[in-house]
């Protein structure tokens, strides 16, 4: 059975390992207090063009960057990208926001990169089944706490993985993540170093996994 292994590196920054390649979403920009380090990959996904997201150049391996709307097929790994909006105002405030779809190892994957508004039926229809969903919780540029547990009612996912909140090192203008967790009913939360994960493990009801930030080696 194949294992993906997700690590959290700061903002909306994940790294996806698979078999077949190394995925970064949204490479955060040192400017922000986060650090990549040597990260390699062979994919990069970018959801808009603003610095804490689009730090492209950090990352090593010369990797195909997917950063608009489409579909794409890179080494063993659909990915779709569908447009949405950064602010209420359907753009005109902070410009478009794409969300990325993922299937590799059996699993789909979300990334919701820095959705401001809610999702409508359409688009819910559209994401359909998702097994991991990365969804930004810290309001300001982005939803907020309650509309992101609305989110996760709506797509159900099995596994949920918080993004883009205040933390220790970067403050600006962000809720901490506890508020999304005292909405979606968690009491308390315990961090993992790395998430994990194949089809034969994944939990029956959706739940909250809060990963540590990690030090790119």
């Amino acid at each position: 059975m194949p294992t993906m292994e997700i690590t959290w590196l700061g903002h909306s920054c994940f790294r996806i390992r698979t078999k077949q390649a190394t995925i970064v979403t949204d490479p955060v920009a040192p400017g922000k207090g986060y650090s990549l380090g040597n990260l390699n990959a062979e994919i990069v996904t970018v959801s808009h063009n603003h610095s804490g997201h689009s730090y492209i150049e950090g990352i090593r391996g010369n990797p195909k960057t997917i950063s608009k709307p489409g579909e794409y097929e890179i080494a063993g790994a659909l990915l779709i990208g569908l447009t949405s909006f950064h602010d209420k105002n359907h753009g005109t405030q902070n410009g478009l926001n794409t969300v990325f779809l993922m299937e590799t190892e059996e699993l789909s994957i979300c990334h919701l990169g820095d959705i401001g508004t809610p999702l409508t039926g359409s688009q819910i229809e559209e994401i359909g089944k998702i097994d991991v969903l990365m969804i930004p919780v810290g309001n300001g540029s982005t939803i907020g706490a309650s509309e992101a547990a609305t989110i996760v009612r709506q797509i159900e996912p099995k596994i949920v993985l918080p993004m883009h909140y205040k933390t220790s090192l970067f403050q600006d203008a962000l809720e901490p993540v506890e508020i999304f967790l005292k909405e979606m009913g968690v009491t308390e939360a315990i961090a993992k170093p790395k998430l994990n994960v194949n089809k034969s493990n994944l939990p029956l009801t959706t739940q909250v996994v809060l990963l540590e930030l990690q030090p790119v080696k």
